[in-house]
């Protein structure tokens, strides 16, 4: 047993050589991942200056320091700058770094869990499912579940129908599976659009702006409940890295080398399909993400996902922190973040399918 760990262990460390990226050393590859956290701690405490409401740089980091009990005797903090920073800043940027995390995490594991770079977090159907809960959250009243609470259940159940449908004789086929999140989001989207129909135009409104994605009403009871699961499952799918990079190289080859890859594949997915829901039941449907984030730090750092998970993670938390501030500061209303994402993704797979048209695995 202690021999097909070590090869399999081995098969993961070679695994970057099939890749036409930059290929860095594993130190390096830890350089780059801790330069990147770095810019993530630089890019929050930019953006926790940035609001429509002007604040001085000093008051602000001022309730900050204040409020982590920096100083031993705390000073004076102005209750409306207190109000502004700690209670809506800061768990709005808490909550775009875990959703930015939990998104890009999961772009990762699903690209290389299908062997398709462009495949997203949303490819089986959760975005669809989720709609669906709100929707019904928002123009039935009555309904006994929450927004929230709604657009998760029925993400996950999304899910599930699309993996139960693809599932034949106790296996199954990627190829399957992908068509059966498309079927499964196909359906709920027509769901959706009946709702829309039949709500009343405060509904319709209602609807469309959660499609849109955002954090207007990130609290620190979100950030609460998000940001710690998001890290757990982050951290799990990290150390399943290695895993993933034999399963990256085919089925039949992972099976030689003794992993059980029907049952990897169930992990993989469903805690990337359950971090995409809870953070889709949270702020809406945010895309992008998931698709450019995993892209970029595989030009940058290859495909070994040891490496590439986290760096993904990180980058997908920094992008749309930076989406964040950009939608709450670009004019005086408010931007849903996710038409910022959209506006940023497009031309970037442009560019890729214009000068890197070789970008698989293998």
């Amino acid at each position: 047993m202690g021999e097909t760990i070590a090869e399999i262990k081995d098969a993961s460390v070679t695994f970057e050589r099939k890749s036409e990226g930059i290929v860095f050393s594993n130190k390096s590859k830890v350089t780059f991942i801790i330069a990147l956290l770095a810019s993530l701690i630089v890019v929050s405490l930019v953006a926790i200056t940035r609001g429509a409401y002007d604040i001085s740089i000093i008051a602000v980091y001022k309730v900050v320091l204040d409020n982590l009990n920096i100083f031993a005797t705390p000073t004076q903090t102005n209750s409306l700058f207190n109000t502004i920073v700690w209670e809506i800043r800061m768990p709005r940027i808490l909550l775009a770094m875990a959703v930015g995390m939990a998104l890009a995490s999961a772009g990762a594991v699903y690209q290389g869990t299908f062997r398709n770079p462009l495949v997203e977090p949303f490819i089986l159907g959760v975005s669809s499912g989720a709609a669906f809960g709100a929707a019904i959250a928002i123009i039935f009243p009555e309904f006994p579940f929450s927004l929230q609470i709604s657009a998760f259940v029925f993400g996950m159940i999304a899910v599930f129908g699309a993996y139960s449908l693809a599932r034949v004789r106790g296996q199954t086929p990627l190829v399957t599976l992908i068509l059966a999140g498309v079927i499964i989001g196909s359906l709920f989207g027509s769901l959706v659009s009946i709702l829309k129909y039949i709500s009343t135009d405060a509904g319709l409104r209602e609807i469309v702006f959660w499609l849109m994605g955002g954090f207007y009403y990130a609290s620190w009871s979100d950030a609460y409940q998000i940001v710690p699961v998001v890290v757990v499952c982050s951290f799990v799918l990290w150390a399943m890295g290695w895993k993933l990079n034999v399963l990256s190289m085919g089925e039949e080859e992972a099976k030689t080398l003794g992993i059980n890859t029907e049952r990897t594949k169930i992990i993989l997915i469903t805690l990337a399909t359950f971090v995409t829901a809870l953070s889709v039941s949270v702020v809406g449907i945010i895309a992008w993400v998931g698709l450019m984030m995993p892209h970029a730090a595989r030009l940058v750092i290859g495909p070994d996902h040891r490496f590439l998970i986290p760096s993904a993670a990180i980058m997908g938390a920094i992008f749309l922190v930076i989406c964040d501030t950009l939608a709450r500061t670009l004019t005086t209303a408010e931007i849903p973040v996710g038409i910022i994402t959209s506006i940023l993704g497009a031309p970037y797979l442009i560019y890729l399918l214009r000068t890197k048209k070789n970008i698989f695995f293998g």
